[in-house]
Order: structure tokens, then C-alpha cells, then sequence
């Protein structure tokens, strides 16, 4: 991660999450998975599934939804809220894209006080 700028930090450049893929940014709170829709939209979410915290970077997404690659749940990438009958929710990370790079909200990835 590169140095904080108001309040964001740059994890990298958009170009560098795939279409319908992710990438991880390690943090001392935890992974955080980075998505890129279809439709070039990018999200952030915990690394983790409400469920049993199966690894969300490593499943598949589409629209705007990805599901687990451990039971299939299907998350929202948007809300991080479980859909369907499943309940539960993962942490949405606040980011920025500018000039092409995304910035994630400090304040998610700081250690808790």
C-alpha cells in the first residue's frame, strides 16, 4: 500500500483488477478483496464470507454479486449483505478511483483502538 492521501490510501491501478475478477490488499485488519464487475464497476468487501469466512477474491463474480467458492453463498458486492434465503454480511471498504488508481478508506484498514 502506498502512502495515505486525505484520508485514502492507493492500492494500486484499476487496470490491475480483471474484468469479473479480484485482487487482495492485506491490511492489519484483515484481506480485503477488491472486485471488478463486468461492467468496470470496482467494489471492496472483507475478505471473508458471513458465512465461514471462505475467501470472497477467490470466487466468482457476476453482475454485481460474487459467491463463495466454500458453500456458494452469493454476496452483494455493493452492500456485502448474503442474498436469498442466506443471511449475514461482510464489511464494505469505502474506496475512490482517480486518475485510473483505487484509494481505500483509511479508516477501514487501520488497527482498531
Amino acid at each position: 500500500m502506498n502512502a495515505p492521501v486525505a484520508g485514502f490510501v492507493d492500492v494500486g491501478a484499476v487496470v490491475d483488477v480483471p474484468l469479473r475478477g479480484s485482487r487482495v490488499v492485506s491490511s492489519p485488519r484483515g484481506d480485503i478483496a477488491i472486485f471488478k464487475a463486468a461492467d468496470g464497476v470496482v467494489f471492496a468487501l472483507r475478505d471473508a464470507c458471513p458465512h465461514k469466512q471462505g475467501p470472497l477474491s477467490q470466487g466468482i463474480v457476476h453482475g454485481h454479486s460474487v459467491t463463495c467458492p466454500l458453500h456458494n453463498w452469493i454476496i452483494s458486492l455493493e452492500t456485502g449483505e448474503a442474498q436469498g434465503a442466506d443471511h449475514g454480511c461482510t464489511g464494505v471498504i469505502r474506496l475512490r478511483i482517480e486518475n485510473g488508481r483505487i484509494l481505500l478508506d483509511v479508516s477501514a484498514l487501520a488497527v482498531a483502538a
